[in-house]
């Protein structure tokens, strides 16, 4: 059988494998089956076949919070728009009432002005250094700070190729422009222009980075704490302590250690969220790393559970992947399964 179709016989096999455990013991025969100088193309068969069909895009999806709800920011801003006259009354001592009276408006003129919190916050600082002495209430330095950026002089004008976040369609020129706006509507080409350089949903996505980054951490532990499966997160655990209870001398630990009653390792499994395909390839190391540990351990089995369009690069990412595992590769959408593998099989009737 020529060697391409000898290549596309076994992707078939392996796609219509009965079972996670079949499928498995098909990939662990590659070597087997194939030259060497074949098995990256083997592999990377395999992988754009099997397993990139069930790579979700992560990209497509936000975590939501309370906090960026539409009606808040309606509500406070009805109600900066209404203490300020409509954007017409911004002296400092109107702006300092309206937020002693209503704090929620100060959220608006914060967004008028393109800060985060901390930026604000981080603003008020550098007021106060300015008023030498003036000691004014919170509500008082911050409508300093809003004065202050919006007339342009809150901080130096800088050369080069940077530019004042005031610098932008609402507040060019000022309060004009803020009430030329608030008067006539935002024109959606100029809507659309804020999104290409802002970044559709992009401060929400910076707040919840963090939860971003545990999202298959997460699903996994879930997962494991309702079938009962005993393991250890590394993650809130400590690394050595874990790596001398366990005898693991990779480092970082995997993201997961699964034992059964005795304690004893029955099976490691790491995490990979990447959206860039270069980043992916790097990350794929890490899985030749714990193929190693795990022949060290006694050959226990590694487990893989990816996220991210980074590992739709087949060659030196993805592809490898599958072969550190022996194709135990998962993703948010096919995690269930994984419970119809072994040890997991085993562990759950414990």
């Amino acid at each position: 059988m020529p060697p391409v179709d000898k290549i596309e016989a076994m992707v078939r096999e392996i796609s219509s494998a009965s079972s996670w455990n079949k499928r498995v013991s098909l990939i662990r025969k590659i070597p087997e089956v194939f030259g060497k100088a074949q098995h990256q193309t083997v592999y990377a068969s395999v992988a754009e076949a099997v397993y990139v069909p069930h790579l979700t895009p992560d990209f497509a999806y936000v975590h939501w919070r309370q906090e960026y709800e539409l009606p808040q920011i309606e509500h406070a801003y009805e109600r900066a728009h209404e203490l300020t006259r409509a954007f017409t009354n911004v002296d400092v001592a109107t702006l300092a009432d309206a937020i002693e009276a209503e704090p929620e408006v100060l959220q608006i003129f914060r967004l008028l002005l393109g800060f985060t919190k901390q930026e604000f916050a981080a603003s008020k600082e550098i007021v106060v250094t300015v008023l030498k002495g003036h000691h004014p209430t919170d509500a008082g330095l911050s409508a300093e700070v809003v004065d202050r950026a919006m007339r342009g002089v809150l901080f130096p004008a800088h050369g080069g190729e940077v530019r004042s976040k005031i610098d932008k369609p609402d507040t060019v020129a000022g309060w004009k422009t803020v009430r030329k706006y608030a008067a006539e509507g935002v024109p959606f080409p100029v809507f659309l222009h804020q999104r290409h350089y802002g970044g559709a949903f992009r401060q929400i996505l910076d707040a919840t980075s963090s939860k971003r980054g545990d999202l298959l951490e997460d699903a996994v532990d879930e997962l494991f704490t309702a079938e009962g499966i005993r393991f250890v997160r590394t993650g809130p655990s400590p690394q050595e302590e874990i790596s001398k209870k366990f005898g693991l001398t990779v480092k970082p630990a995997p993201d997961f250690v699964v034992h059964d009653a005795r304690e004893q390792i029955k099976a490691i499994l790491e995490c990979k969220q990447v959206n860039d395909g270069g980043t992916a390839r790097d990350k794929a190391a890490r899985f030749a790393s714990l193929r190693a540990e795990a022949t060290r351990l006694g050959g226990i089995p590694v487990f893989a559970v990816l996220a991210g369009l980074g590992w739709r690069r087949t060659q030196d990412a993805l592809g490898p992947v599958v072969r550190d595992t022996d194709g135990r590769v998962f993703t948010v959408q096919t995690l269930p399964e994984i419970m119809t593998v072994e040890p997991f099989v085993s562990l759950r009737r414990e």
